[in-house]
């Protein structure tokens, strides 16, 4: 862990309208860290990450993202951040070459280096073959693994990244969850999202649990184990978001399928 946090956030406060969707969150994060940020529809996960990026304002509060306030910094800052949202509009009409020197050159990076990474990166995610193809033509896997490569390609000091497994197979799984661990081994710090509570339990160093705008548990998964004394993270995360109706809630939508 770094001396100095990578990411700092104090009583982070956001509302949109008459609703209060972040309502004083405070944390640090070191360098070398996968935090697992968890929690229900509505709770503010994608608010906060949305406001890490800059992609929205008008909250109170601070955030530092490598000891530089964002609200007071230049835009250079995002030059060291990556991200793949959960929900995103490509640029179908380009092909990967094009859409990756695209987003390489925006980031400094010269078209032939771009390019030679672009190639070598498709390649080892095992897409090399449409790399010159339209990304309209792209499955849903491979449309997420290009998204993953745009989102590492200029060597980022933070990974921000919301369901970034959606759509792969199971061999791909393994590579990503791989090259997240071997990230986060050589100091990088990924911010992770997921309601795959397993894939979260099984690579967060750190599982941050936010609901109704507030952090109600933040630890190693061990931590929260035996804080709350469940089995699973599954299981943590029902007891602090107080859901416990998923069993009752099942029966009584297999009964109207079966009409019972």
């Amino acid at each position: 862990m770094g001396i100095e946090p990578v990411l700092t956030i104090k009583d982070l406060k956001m509302s949109f309208g008459t609703k209060q969707v972040l309502k004083g969150i405070s944390l640090e994060v070191y360098g070398g860290q996968i935090i697992g940020y968890i929690g229900p529809n509505g709770a503010g996960k994608s608010t906060t990450v949305k406001l890490l990026l800059g992609l929205l304002g008008g909250y109170s509060g601070e955030i530092r993202i490598l000891g530089e306030d964002i609200s007071k910094a230049s835009v250079a800052y995002k030059q060291k951040i990556g991200y793949v949202p959960e929900i995103v509009d490509i640029y179908e009409s380009l092909t990967a070459f094009e859409y990756l020197t695209f987003i390489g050159e925006i980031y400094g990076l010269g078209l032939e280096q771009v390019d030679n990474k672009a190639k070598k990166l498709m390649s080892l995610l095992g897409i090399e073959e449409v790399y010159h193809s339209r990304i309209s033509s792209y499955s849903k896997g491979m449309k997420q693994k290009l998204l993953i490569i745009s989102s590492v390609i200029h060597n980022p000091d933070i990974l921000f990244l919301d369901e970034p497994l959606s759509g792969l197979d199971a061999n791909s799984v393994m590579i990503v969850k791989e090259i997240l661990a071997q990230l986060a081994a050589s100091g990088k710090t990924i911010f992770y999202s997921s309601h795959i509570m397993d894939v979260v339990e099984k690579i967060s160093s750190r599982i941050i649990v936010i609901n109704e705008g507030q952090i109600v548990a933040d630890g190693t998964f061990e931590e929260l184990k035996e804080l709350s004394r469940k089995g699973s993270l599954e299981q943590i995360f029902n007891q602090l978001t107080g859901f416990n109706k998923h069993k009752e809630i099942a029966l009584e939508f297999i009964r109207e399928v079966q009409g019972v």
